[in-house]
């Protein structure tokens, strides 16, 4: 087995290093308040990209914090308007850099009577808008965009992790949802979108996220794995911070993004996969996470496998979430 991080049985008891800002409660629910205070001015638009014989296809766009216009991918069985039961729903949270995907691979679980909301971060590769105006870096990098300025409301995930409650809110509001039954998944930037999502929105009954990202950053400094998607962080430091004056400043700033901080928060039972030969986000920031969780919870441990497809992960988390 490769040995890239702790031994497993360290692992199963590790509790994270990042530290966590002293307002971080307060913090986050300021954030909640303005997110009660925001009017998501939901619109449905039906696309003909996907033409389905069992499924519909719509874009929805909605509003978030600070004005920024929201885009995800939505279908729902078709009909399912007439009907007169609701459905459950799945929201699913794309990779770092990228987007909903495609229609196609949304099927599946509208075909089997889920409707499915796929969001795109605002400022990646999708169509949702990044309006925020921010003092210091922006370049090549959402985890410090916003690093630099005194207003750590100006950190941008701040922003995409209200996003992902916003959606949903609005996803329940539909009158063919079932509120009561919302699940979410998603890989690595996805997975941690997945936790984010549930801890913010404490509706959100099953989740299923796949090496998640955005976790443990001080960890994932000291074992020198600043590189690939956390490499931003040399980055900030190299330009910002050469001397490292500043390092225990930045990590617990770091620590309002930090989805091991948000762990308690989680009231969803909870499914997580993690390969323990993962150089992008290494096992033990995920395990700081799923370690501080307090529901019902399981972790699927694949030995060999780093951040890559997981042989069965989509056909488990699909039988976890049909359960809802």
């Amino acid at each position: 087995m490769p040995v890239i991080d702790l031994p497993l049985e360290e692992l199963r008891i590790y509790t994270g290093r990042n530290p966590c800002p002293v307002d971080f409660n307060s913090y986050w629910n300021a954030a909640l308040s303005e997110l009660d205070a925001t009017d998501p001015a939901p619109q449905l638009q039906p696309s003909y990209t996907l033409r389905s014989p069992v499924v519909e296809c719509f874009d929805l766009w909605f509003f978030g914090v600070g004005g920024g216009r929201i885009h995800a991918k939505y279908l729902r069985p078709k009909g399912a308007e007439k009907e007169s039961r609701h459905f459950p729903a799945v929201l699913q949270f794309h990779g770092y850099s990228g987007n909903a995907g495609d229609w196609a691979s949304k099927v599946s679980y509208a075909a089997s009577g889920f409707c499915v909301a796929a969001m795109d971060c605002r400022g990646q590769g999708g169509l949702s808008e990044d309006i925020g105006i921010v003092r210091g870096n922006t370049h090549a990098g959402h985890i410090i965009r916003g690093l630099g300025d005194p207003d750590p409301r100006k950190l941008l995930f701040r922003q995409i992790f209200l996003d992902t409650a916003q959606l949903a809110r609005v996803v329940m509001s539909l009158p063919e949802v079932d509120a009561g039954r919302i699940g979410a998944m998603g890989a690595s930037q996805g997975g941690a979108l997945t936790l984010a999502c549930a801890a913010l929105e404490p509706r959100i009954r099953r989740i299923a996220p796949v090496f998640p990202f955005l976790s443990d950053y001080q960890r994932v400094w000291e074992m020198d794995l600043a590189k690939n998607a956390y490499g931003e962080l040399q980055t900030y430091f190299r330009l910002f911070d050469p001397l490292h004056e500043r390092e225990r400043e930045i990590f617990t700033k770091l620590g309002y993004i930090d989805l091991q901080h948000h762990a308690q928060r989680i009231q969803a039972e909870v499914l997580m996969f993690t390969g323990l030969a993962d150089t992008i986000c290494p096992p033990s920031t995920q395990f700081a996470v799923f370690n501080k969780i307090t529901t019902k919870k399981e972790m699927k441990i694949y030995p060999d496998f780093g951040h890559e497809p997981l042989p069965g992960q989509e056909d488990l988390t699909m039988n976890f979430l049909l359960g809802l």
